[in-house]
């Protein structure tokens, strides 16, 4: 699945928990913020798994 760009704008503390816990993670402030979504929109029931192991959104 293509990636899209955007922009994010984010409170400074935050976004140094963020870096502080990627680096923990041995993954980019990018990969970290992609990974806390994911994590939280499949936990919500959000995401749902399709035949060929892609995610969509749920219906």
């Amino acid at each position: 699945m293509a990636k899209k760009a955007f922009i994010l704008r984010i409170d400074e503390n935050l976004l140094k928990a963020v870096e502080k816990w990627a680096a923990d993670e041995f993954r980019s402030s990018n990969g970290q913020i992609e990974w806390i979504i994911s994590e939280a929109i499949k936990k919500a029931g959000r995401y749902k798994k399709v035949d060929n192991n892609e995610e969509k959104p749920a219906e």
